[in-house]
């Protein structure tokens, strides 16, 4: 659908930016904070670790004052589980709850609403040890962590995030580094016992923030994109409608609805793989009741029907080539363009991924990571013409405003990311941030900031949507 004017974006629109702990924040282990699975987990050949990256937790003052000259209205980053219990459960490390409570009050003192997501891929490691999420045991420490911050932290967030990407964790841990390690008989309904684990704590959480905290609002926020059929083959349909299910309806229906999707559980069923759910289960999720619904996207997947052929991997963040025997198989789309990544770049995909999840779902949408990864230079002169992100991240915005003048309800949009960090697999190489960190993988300079082109662009683009006039 065209349009002759489009709709504005409304004046309280959150343009903000994201982040998450353990690619960002360094301090690995200091002030009492324990090992998470990230941690603790190898990293790619070559790459950094995660034990530094942008040291945030040491410049988080500096940080959130460019985050106010960016004109950010929302930042949205997560809280490490470790820092605030160092073992998962137990002992509260009161070190962990004062960084944080200091990093939210300068947050706010600089005028920036705060959206927390409070898991974002670093389980303790000690909670992991035990089985992690195959382990019920994991659920109820999520929901006391949960707890937790809503007694320290609820009087001032009032947005919160519970999961960040469960799908992705489920669909493809082993290339975000995140699937539990052990050996079971049945590592298929293992891992939706996972899945299903995950789902009870984000229900359970969602019911305490309702109770503990009324004026807040909690969402999911799982990676979700549109999928095409590879041609107008029937099969090549139902095999989209087959990968849509498991890769993005499984998650959200049963966070808004408290049921799961019923072509995943015949696929479950099938498979003899349907996880064991416990009396009451069903109960605590049908009362979950989301806000809103937040949602990761870089693009969009097309698949055709499966056949015999192998399915691989590929070792780029969650640029994976998909395939279900019987259900779907991935291929490429021959009318996208690819980044240096291998990523196919699709804005009006965009589009169509806001339409689908509203029209299915009806709530409220914000969306908590979207950007373009790049291997930037530094000129001479210190500048860094990143023009290439501005074009992309300008495409995404233009269907943005598309998707609200469909009738969407969006209310926010917060890219990836604030400034540089560790990628999950190209290291703090591969740059998504607005503002510049100065070191390599193995060198860490002195960690100075700077502004890159981006930053200009969308500092402006910022003012301009909120009425704040811009000097020439």
């Amino acid at each position: 659908m065209s349009y002759k004017k489009l709709d504005e974006f409304p004046k309280d629109f959150f343009w903000g930016a994201s982040t998450s702990a353990y690619q960002v924040e360094g301090a690995w282990n200091e002030d009492g904070k324990g090992p998470s699975v990230i941690d603790m987990a190898p990293v790619v050949e070559g790459t950094t670790d995660f034990k530094v990256t942008s040291d945030h937790y040491h410049h988080y003052k500096e940080d959130v004052k460019l985050f106010a000259d960016l004109g950010l209205k929302a930042y949205r980053f997560s809280i490490a589980w470790t820092r605030i219990f160092p073992k998962g459960n137990g002992e509260i490390n009161m070190k962990g709850i004062e960084f944080y409570h200091n990093l939210i009050n300068e947050i706010i003192a600089h005028g920036i609403v705060p959206i927390v997501t409070m898991y974002h891929f670093d389980l303790p490691y000690a909670l992991a040890e035990k089985g992690g999420w195959s382990n019920r045991a994991t659920a109820d420490a999520f929901v006391n962590y949960s707890k937790t911050l809503f007694e320290h932290y609820g009087d001032r967030v009032k947005y919160w995030l519970t999961i960040n990407e469960q799908n992705m964790m489920i669909l493809h841990g082993d290339a975000i580094g995140t699937a539990a390690s052990g050996d079971t008989e049945n590592p298929l309904q293992d891992l939706y016992q996972q899945n299903h684990h995950m789902l009870l704590a984000q229900a359970k959480t969602m019911v305490l923030c309702h109770e503990m905290l009324p004026t807040a609002k909690i969402g999911p926020a799982p990676n979700i994109s549109a999928v095409y059929p590879a041609s107008s083959k029937p099969e090549d349909v139902l095999a989209a409608s087959n990968c849509s299910a498991l890769r993005n309806w499984l998650y959200l229906d049963m966070a808004v609805y408290g049921r799961y999707n019923n072509i995943a559980w015949s696929y479950l069923k099938e498979r003899n793989a349907l996880p064991n759910i416990a009396e009451g289960d069903m109960a605590i999720m049908a009362k979950a009741n989301p806000d809103f619904i937040a949602f990761n996207y870089y693009n969009t997947a097309t698949v055709a029907e499966a056949g015999e052929s192998d399915f691989k991997n590929s070792t780029g963040d969650q640029q994976i080539t998909i395939g279900e025997k019987g259900m779907f198989k991935g291929t490429s789309n021959p009318n996208l363009v690819v980044n240096e990544f291998g990523w196919e770049i699709d804005p009006v995909g965009f589009r169509n991924t806001f339409r689908e999840i509203y029209q299915r779902y009806a709530l409220p949408l914000i969306v908590t990571e979207n950007g373009l990864g790049a291997f930037d230079k530094v000129e001479a002169d210190g500048a860094i013409n990143d023009d290439y992100r501005i074009n992309y991240l300008a495409q995404h915005i233009e269907q943005i405003q598309l998707a609200i003048s469909d009738g969407v309800d969006v209310f926010g949009y917060c890219p990836w990311s604030a400034i540089d960090l560790v990628s999950t697999h190209q290291g703090c190489s591969k740059r998504y941030g607005f503002i510049h960190v100065n070191r390599e993988e193995f060198d860490l300079k002195e960690l100075k900031r700077s502004k890159k082109k981006s930053f200009y662009w969308y500092q402006a683009l910022i003012n301009e949507h909120s009425g704040i006039a811009v000097a020439s």
